[in-house]
């Protein structure tokens, strides 16, 4: 299974970006698709995902508002809209596929079991 991120760069305190992942690959099991991220020094986190079941998504507190998550379930392909970015939203971002069965794992990275390579956003004040 590969996952294909797309989107990341470099921008203003305020700006806008949107990320894509696509999965493609040998039949695997899906229940949805998430974005976690990792700053320098820090642990991965949760960012966001999407339940392909009935298109329920999940979000990070501190990007509520400001993220938007929504996918393609017959294309295996998740986005990501950024707005308001801010310095602290700088990361690699990376986008999961959840392959283990479970609601109350969308929000951590032990539910997903295919990982894509990450694309840098870096946001500067």
């Amino acid at each position: 299974v590969q996952l294909q991120a797309s989107g990341g760069g470099s921008v203003q305190a305020g700006d806008s970006l949107r990320l894509s992942c696509a999965a493609s690959g040998r039949t695997f099991s899906s229940y949805g698709m998430g974005w976690f991220r990792q700053a320098p020094g820090k642990e991965r986190e949760f960012v966001s995902a999407f339940r392909w079941s009935d298109g329920s998504t999940y979000y990070k507190d501190s990007v509520k508002g400001r993220f938007t998550i929504s996918g393609d379930g017959a294309k295996n392909t998740v986005y990501l809209q950024m707005n308001n970015l801010k310095p602290e939203d700088t990361a690699v971002y990376y986008c999961a596929v959840k392959g283990v069965l479970g609601a109350n794992l969308y929000e951590l990275a032990r539910g997903y079991n295919y990982w894509g390579q990450g694309t840098q956003v870096t946001v500067s004040s």
